[in-house]
């Protein structure tokens, strides 16, 4: 290799702007943790100094002769030691050390994606932060009372601000139909538990939310899968289990479907409407992304009230660790035994949650919020969009989720075992498949990272991926 002379030093690399080639033989370790060495190495030395501007991986991976994956590796572990940064749009540089120490580790690093949980982007603009930490702030002021017990299903000020969310959805319901949930798990269940008793069935998507299968098989119900298009499930496919056998309910999900991202017509809905009515089947809508489309088909409570337990919760609007969910069932009456099984299982939920979500609904701060994730959520689509090639994947625009089919020759397990070796997380099939093979596929969720930067960074390493050979992608020394 060329030495290049910097103060009358020498450094065995090349360190040039962007042609930063290190000698990875003369540590005699795995590449990936050579290349972070060795950029330790010349950074103590002064051979690479603060703000200098590294190769891309594709240019050192080349310049190296070395897999593009296994120099991603060797990025995400300098980021993990603070030797480098990421600048959106500009590149990777090295960090100053003692900028980093003095701002308490605050520079800009890309590090380790998840891409595994399936949360909504943060909100990261001052104003909208400072206004939600001032509701929760206010809540102080009544703490002896959210301490207490509370009345069950909500008081009149939280049924009125469910009712106000609810009529955003398009759902327009009383207060008699109206519980308030500690989640929307919890209104699954006690759903669940009242249309269904041990070995009954109920249908459900073929690929589907995976907590459905946890509360079927702990209820002891038959989970019965239905066959799903790029449009969802297929009615005719719902009718003639139907007749087969005789489920109780079907469970949907038909609006930004976890995990497949896809979204039920009006005319889909409608036909499935028509059978349920026909063999008296219950609805079962978990519509988790109600508020993130700004125009989303009808929900099946506007178009079927009277057979649909409709749940709304709030956590994949507003944030996952808002335990709350809106339950409008069929009528009244149906109601009550909900009700008392939600009463048993969580006996109230949360005053905080509660009150923060009431107040957050009633001066306008939901809606801020909400306003802000479709926006950033149409953002890290379009980078998605820029980097995957366009045949391996299906998403929607309004959505924080993408489901990748993966080309021939990779398998969930290995493609998932790749995003582990570069420092990303990805969830492979399995525990969406409600029967039969999973298929070979892997869900991303883009709200889990907190910045645009990383969304990038491990798109770029999972599309290299995507462009290659299995086999090629799993060498890394």
């Amino acid at each position: 290799m060329k030495a290049t002379k910097r103060g009358g030093t020498t450094s065995p690399h090349e360190v040039m702007a962007g042609g930063w080639t290190p000698d990875l033989k003369r540590w005699g370790k795995p590449h990936y943790l050579a290349i972070a060495e060795a950029l330790a190495d010349d950074i103590r030395n002064g051979h690479l100094t603060p703000g200098t501007r590294l190769p891309t991986q594709r240019a050192l991976a080349e310049a190296l002769d070395l897999n593009f994956t296994t120099v991603s590796r060797g990025y995400v572990e300098a980021h993990k030691r603070g030797l480098i940064e990421g600048r959106v749009g500009q590149g990777t540089f090295v960090v100053d050390p003692t900028r980093t120490a003095h701002s308490g580790g605050a520079a800009q690093r890309v590090g380790p994606v998840d891409f595994t949980m399936n949360l909504p982007p943060e909100p990261d603009a001052a104003a909208l932060q400072a206004r939600m930490q001032a509701s929760f702030s206010e809540l102080s002021g009544d703490l002896a009372n959210l301490l207490r017990y509370q009345g069950f299903g909500g008081t009149d000020a939280d049924k009125e601000a469910a009712l106000r969310w609810l009529k955003g959805r398009g759902v327009d319901t009383n207060r008699e139909r109206l519980l308030i949930c500690p989640g929307a798990h919890s209104a699954l269940f006690s759903v669940l538990g009242q249309v269904a008793r041990p070995g009954d069935t109920i249908c459900a998507e073929r690929i589907t939310y995976p907590g459905i299968r946890a509360l079927a098989a702990h209820l002891g119900l038959r989970l019965v899968d239905l066959p799903m298009d790029r449009h969802g499930v297929d009615p005719d496919a719902f009718a003639a289990a139907c007749t087969k056998v005789a489920p109780k309910a079907i469970y949907l999900n038909p609006l930004l479907q976890n995990p497949t991202t896809a979204t039920l017509s009006r005319t889909r809905r409608e036909a499935i409407i028509a059978v349920a009515r026909r063999y008296a089947v219950s609805i079962i809508e978990d519509d988790a992304y109600a508020r993130i489309c700004p125009a989303p088909p009808p929900s099946f409570a506007e178009l079927a009230p009277e057979i649909t337990y409709y749940v709304a919760g709030v956590a994949k609007c507003l944030g996952a660790g808002l335990r709350l969910a809106f339950l409008v069932t069929p009528s009244a009456r149906s109601a009550l035994p909900v009700a008392g099984a939600l009463r048993a299982a969580t006996v109230m939920a949360s005053p905080i949650s509660t009150a923060l979500a009431t107040r957050w609904i009633m001066d306008g701060t939901a809606e801020a919020v909400v306003q802000f994730v479709r926006e950033e959520s149409a953002a890290r689509q379009r980078i998605v969009a820029s980097l995957l090639p366009a045949e391996t994947y299906t998403a929607d625009p309004h959505g924080f989720h993408v489901w990748i089919t993966l080309p021939d020759g990779w398998t969930r397990s290995a493609f998932a075992s790749q995003g582990r070796s570069a420092g990303l997380g990805v969830v492979g099939s399995d525990p969406f498949c409600v029967a039969g093979t999973p298929p070979e596929a892997v869900r991303l969720c883009l709200g889990g990272p907190s910045t645009r930067q990383q969304i990038t960074h491990g798109l770029e390493v999972l599309a290299h991926a995507l462009e290659g050979s299995p086999a090629l992608a799993s060498t890394y020394i």
